[in-house]
């Protein structure tokens, strides 16, 4: 089964964290596309994306869409996680902490994440080598 992962595309954090899953996923388990994209749009149905006053989508959190169903925030990260190669996929133990309090801290970074990280004009176009792993 495969698992899509839908990400803030002009995020760099969220950029270098696809960079990250694509180089420790080595069965190529995981597709991507940006939260902003009409791939996204499709995937999520009956679930709108938050929208700035111009009308642009304003992604707050990585979603991974799974088996039918929909995670966010720090359960998508850790659901991610579980299926990386060792030792990334240990980090799916953290999974035992209450979601509030794994939220919480996802929420914290996710809040900084432009000023710490910076953030890109447009949408990452991926690489001739890695476009097979993105959704168009």
């Amino acid at each position: 089964m495969t698992s899509v992962v839908l990400f803030d595309g002009v995020c760099n954090l969220c950029n270098g964290a696809i960079n990250f899953i694509i180089d420790r996923d080595p069965g190529a388990h995981f597709r991507f596309a940006p939260l902003q994209s009409a791939q996204a749009r499709d995937l999520l149905p009956g679930h709108p994306l938050p929208v700035d006053p111009e009308g642009n989508t304003e992604p707050d959190s990585i979603v991974l869409v799974e088996g039918g169903a929909i995670y966010q925030q720090s359960t998508a990260v850790l659901r991610i996680a579980r299926r990386l190669r060792w030792p990334w996929s240990w980090a799916y133990g953290a999974i035992i902490f209450p979601r509030p309090w794994r939220d919480f801290v996802y929420r914290w970074i996710a809040r900084h994440r432009y000023r710490w990280f910076g953030r890109s004009e447009t949408c990452r176009v991926p690489t001739p080598e890695r476009r097979a792993r993105f959704l168009t």
